[in-house]
């Protein structure tokens, strides 16, 4: 016999602990401590996947009712609670040691099991019923199915609420008030729980609010939300690695998420909270609304609130609700028509909405070639304009106080932007009070060129000059630099008035027109064409004029494509005496 015992042992150690375990019959006590859940105490439970925990507990207190509360972190799980009685009391001196422990009195007694509540799910569930004699001993089995993870559980004896988690109002959803574009606005009733620690000098409260947002989905509580953020973690550091070394990586995944983190449960979440991003809003202490900014527009975000209880480390979660922000206010695109001359004002604010604007223009003819000409009004002012076509940018320059052509090729329609650029502090400050050294006045002409490769030459300068020796009492000669290219040259007069205070000033204003001006003022139009630029100066000379009078005096280079060029005023006087 004792041969057939060694080798049934040495069979058993053998085919590994698997088989120890199988041999042990159900009702077997181990020989290791088993774990005893305390009263009015949260505790932490590892459950490995597809393994059983059991964890036991005895009431001491004689009270009616107890209660029984478990916390799920990210996964569903599987518990039950039964209750394990003594038919007949043991007696006072049993037949076997006396050094055996309670649970082996239990489990070699007489006694019977009998299972009182069970559930399957992810979230928070309590059972509350009446209290078994007091020789019992309660076992809370645990299991995941899905994967490894971890659970609370908190034991409470006596009628009324445990105090341990906190208490949801009666309405747990999360209402939202405003929808924008980059932020939604939420609100939830408060929780009974929420009471502030009495104390000064900036003592903290027991229970507090951490807002949650994220792309995803809703939460059931806090732990399964921190499970998810240190899974996104992780999957960006194995993209990291994967990346080639010095490429940056954007944690695009981990801005989306934020809280105001309780201090109570920083020793549970030091890891995961290393460097939190900005929360971009914060809501603090026992406030019920918060706005969540800094997102992103046309986007769906899921929003879960918290209550925390610092003291206990626990948790309860309101009923999450989502939103989608508003599109992106898209700015109106203006079309241009073939020749239209288009007055533009923009605001001196680069960064508002009226500081750019937009244009499209779409040339004529199966050269779909353009040319955009752009003429800035105010004496200091620069704008900047992108060309694009099918949303690649063709060109982009910055336009001064000289009248600029830009040669659109390259595609069957064309998209302008027109942006204001703000000088800096140094060159000229802006006033905040003058409205009119804010603004930027500009005109621009897009047209169709016809039969062309390539813009138009400007003149080699826009100087006009007169001759003192071919000056008279009633008559004066202007010469000016022409192009190669045949245009029509006009000249327009203007009287200086004899009580004019200051004639510095009385250069013509460069935005305005010929077709503006009276007809009065038009003195000749001719046409000059020269083919060497050097040579290309051409002469007028002006009559019928008074002596001793100052008279300023335009010229207009008229072209078939683009705006009117004008030519900088002259200023003069002629002779007194002749």
């Amino acid at each position: 016999m004792t041969l057939y015992l060694c080798f049934c042992l040495a069979m058993a150690l053998f085919s590994g602990p698997g088989a120890i375990l199988a041999l042990a019959p159900e009702n077997e006590v181990p020989l290791h401590p088993t774990t005893w859940l305390g009263e009015n105490k949260v505790t932490p439970v590892h459950l490995p996947k597809g393994r059983t925990r059991r964890l036991y507990f005895t009431l001491k207190k004689r009270a009616d009712l107890m209660s029984v509360t478990v916390s799920p972190c990210a996964v569903p799980i599987e518990w039950s609670l039964a209750v394990r009685t003594l038919k007949d009391k043991p007696p006072k001196k049993p037949h076997w040691s006396s050094k055996k422990s309670m649970p082996e009195v239990w489990w070699r007694g007489s006694a019977r099991e009998v299972r009182i509540y069970s559930y399957t799910g992810n979230d928070v569930d309590t059972y509350t019923g009446p209290v078994y004699a007091p020789a019992s001993i309660y076992i809370l089995r645990l299991k995941s199915n899905e994967q490894n993870t971890k659970v609370s559980a908190y034991i409470h004896e006596g009628p009324g609420p445990s105090g341990a988690f906190p208490e949801l109002p009666s309405d747990p959803k999360v209402h939202i008030l405003g929808v924008g574009m980059t932020s939604v606005t939420l609100s939830w009733s408060p929780s009974s729980s929420v009471v502030v620690k009495d104390g000064h000098h900036g003592s903290l409260p027991y229970h507090e609010y951490c807002v949650l947002v994220n792309h995803k989905h809703n939460y059931q509580s806090l732990c399964a939300a921190r499970e998810g953020i240190r899974k996104e973690r992780q999957n960006v550091q194995k993209r990291e690695r994967r990346e080639k070394p010095g490429k940056e990586i954007v944690w695009a995944t981990l801005k989306d998420w934020w809280w105001q983190q309780p201090d109570a449960l920083e020793d549970h979440a030091s890891s995961l909270w290393d460097n939190p991003e900005d929360p971009g809003c914060v809501c603090r202490d026992v406030e019920s609304v918060c706005t969540v900014s800094d997102l992103l527009p046309e986007t769906q975000y899921y929003f879960d609130v918290f209550v925390v209880d610092r003291v206990n480390g626990t948790n309860a979660a309101y009923t999450g609700t989502f939103a989608r922000t508003h599109k992106e206010a898209r700015q109106a695109v203006t079309s241009l028509r073939e020749g239209q001359v288009k007055w533009v004002t923009l605001s001196g604010d680069a960064s508002s909405q009226k500081g750019e604007q937009l244009f499209r223009f779409k040339p004529r003819g199966w050269q779909q070639n353009g040319l955009l000409t752009l003429h800035t009004c105010n004496g200091t002012s620069k704008v900047k304009v992108t060309i694009s076509s099918k949303g690649q940018v063709l060109s982009s320059e910055e336009v001064g106080h000289q009248l600029a052509q830009i040669w659109l090729h390259g595609g069957p329609s064309y998209r302008l932007q027109i942006q204001a650029l703000v000088q800096s502090s140094s060159s000229s400050s802006i006033s905040k009070g003058d409205s009119n050294k804010s603004k930027f006045c500009l005109k621009m002409q897009a047209s169709s060129a016809y039969h062309r490769r390539a813009a138009p030459v400007f003149p080699a300068t826009l100087q006009i000059k007169s001759f003192n020796k071919l000056r008279t009492c009633n008559s004066i000669t202007i010469a000016w630099m022409g192009t190669e290219e045949r245009s029509l040259y006009c000249v327009y007069r203007r009287q200086i008035p004899p009580d004019a205070k200051d004639i510095r000033h009385s250069s013509t204003d460069r935005c305005l027109d010929p077709e503006a001006r009276p007809a009065n003022e038009r003195v000749l139009c001719k046409y000059f064409q020269e083919l060497n630029p050097r040579r290309a100066v051409t002469t007028a000379v002006i009559g019928g004029l008074d002596p001793g009078v100052v008279y300023v005096f335009d010229v207009y280079l008229m072209r078939r494509w683009g705006l009117p060029i004008k030519y900088h005023s002259k200023m003069v006087r002629t002779r007194n005496e002749c």
